[in-house]
């Protein structure tokens, strides 16, 4: 089987990222328990909302991204089993291609560079499984989809949805 799995909000903690550097810049104390849905940028004052967005083109900030919990492991058995790829948007932000190959290397190293699809669109992919976060790349996907639970889809209804990486192993492993 080949599967494709996206980066952001399904192996890199990016909703995370933006809070901790929302809640130093502001001096605040919003958690994601504390979201029901939404982009984080959603969730905050409107004068906060621009540095929240500008957050993405900050030198390191994907690559000083929190690993989701129970990826990695459960990522590197889906690579000994299946072909699995990363498929990324990783050329909307200047540094990000650079910073999510490095992250890639330091936090899945057994995913080599010839299993990194660096990308704007996603609907160019042909497999069999696309996992992500983002129902507007699962929409075009000709395959079956996983949608990974992040608080901006908490809304978005008609999908197989997994809310960890146990789910995952439970259906795939």
């Amino acid at each position: 089987m080949t599967i494709f799995v996206d980066m952001d909000d399904v192996i890199a903690d990016t909703y995370g990222k933006h809070i901790e550097l929302y809640n130093k810049e502001h001096e605040k104390e919003l958690s994601v328990n504390q979201i029901s849905s939404g982009e984080v940028w959603q969730n905050v004052p409107e004068m906060h909302v621009e540095s929240i967005r500008a957050h993405a083109v900050m030198p390191g900030f994907f690559r000083d991204l929190d690993v989701i919990k129970d990826s990695q492991e459960i990522m590197e058995a889906l690579y000994d089993k299946h072909e699995v790829y990363i498929a990324t948007a990783a050329t909307q932000f200047p540094s990000s291609l650079k910073e999510k190959s490095d992250w890639l290397d330091e936090h899945f190293p057994f995913i080599t560079w010839q299993h990194r699809i660096m990308c704007g669109h996603k609907f160019i992919l042909k497999g069999d499984l696309l996992i992500d976060d983002r129902t507007y790349n699962l929409d075009k996907f000709d395959g079956d989809t996983l949608l990974f639970n992040s608080p901006h889809n908490s809304h978005d209804n008609g999908y197989s949805r997994v809310a960890s990486w146990l789910e995952i192993a439970e259906r795939l492993l």
